[in-house]
């Protein structure tokens, strides 16, 4: 596991945007772009992928720390700073119905909204085709060896 993965899961794990970790860099004084940060998450095959170097992650996990819990003049309680981090996503995901929609969902069979009436029975195959039969295509070829007909 590298750097990349580990700053991948940390994000996923906290629910970080890109402009969370961007201020949680410039807290101990580390300045990156949203460019050089999106360039960190890509895949490993893409062109304009990066290596994430140890400076950047030691950088992200010491502002990580005083993000979460605060400095010691100034003390936070980590649980309640992750509490409104999950406020601020499910706000985020109630400005798109698409993202809500998909969470309010029954977990049974989701209904059909096609053309369809609902009391049409689903299309069954009536006969199946039997194979052509196999025809061996080295029996029908003719070797002249270079020699021509006449």
């Amino acid at each position: 596991m590298n750097n990349n993965d580990i700053f991948k899961k940390l994000r996923v794990a906290l629910q970080l945007r890109d402009e969370q970790i961007i201020e949680i860099l410039e807290l101990v004084d580390f300045r990156m772009s949203k460019a050089e940060l999106g360039a960190i998450f890509r895949k490993q095959d893409h062109p304009n992928y990066m290596e994430c170097g140890d400076q950047v992650l030691r950088n992200f996990l010491n502002g990580l720390v005083i993000h979460l819990r605060g400095t010691k003049e100034n003390p936070k309680d980590a649980a309640t700073v992750i509490a409104e981090n999950n406020k601020q996503v499910q706000a985020t995901a109630a400005r798109f119905p698409k993202d809500a929609n998909i969470k309010n969902m029954p977990a049974g069979k989701p209904k059909a909204t096609g053309s369809k009436p609902s009391g049409t029975k689903p299309f069954k195959k009536t006969a199946t085709k039997k194979p052509a039969p196999k025809i061996d295509v080295v029996e029908k070829v003719r070797y002249n060896n270079g020699k021509s007909k006449k």
